[in-house]
């Protein structure tokens, strides 16, 4: 989400690139980068295996049963997660920053993170989708990170089926949704 890159010794890999290149560079360039950085980071870099991935998503899901959220979609991928949840009395920003610390809990109690890690970034992306169809094409996208990923979803029974919320009250000609 940066758009300047702050560290000298990180700013010499080249400049910050917001989003997703249109043209990605061939695997050999992106591993030969992610080694030069490997180098000069100052903590190391994360990536779960299934089992931190399923640790890391009951975390979240206990998070959501104990504030009473409602996430509509979940993915907990190798170094990263996507979440959409439903806009609750927690600000945005309060709940990101409490899915964070529940996982970066979970995962230093458990010997996947080192104590003192932050495991995310601290800079969270807090989007807000208004309708049902950016709410579907939201769940939609979520979902389809695991295939692009190449791994199984993790077990994540809290997540449940939109509903066509704000709209799933408003009687029989309310949109309903068949995902």
């Amino acid at each position: 989400m940066s758009d300047e890159v702050h560290v000298p010794k990180i700013a010499e890999l080249g400049p910050a690139h917001q989003g997703r290149k249109p043209v990605q560079p061939p695997p050999s360039e992106l591993r030969a980068f992610h080694k030069a950085a490997k180098e000069r980071l100052a903590l190391p870099v994360l990536w779960w295996n299934d089992a931190d991935r399923q640790a890391l998503a009951d975390a979240l899901g206990g998070v959501v049963t104990a504030h009473g959220l409602t996430c509509y979609m979940c993915a907990v991928l190798r170094d990263h997660v996507h979440l959409l949840l439903r806009r609750h009395r927690l600000r945005g920003d309060q709940m990101i920053s409490t899915m964070k610390d529940a996982g970066r809990e979970a995962l230093v109690a458990q010997g996947i993170a080192p104590e003192g890690h932050p495991v995310f970034i601290a800079d969270s992306c807090d989007v807000y989708k208004r309708t049902p169809v950016e709410v579907r094409g939201c769940v939609n996208y979520i979902w389809l990170n695991y295939s692009k990923h190449k791994l199984s979803p993790a077990s994540c029974s809290w997540v449940c089926r939109y509903d066509g919320w704000p709209f799933h009250n408003k009687g029989p000609t309310a949109p309903t949704s068949k995902l």
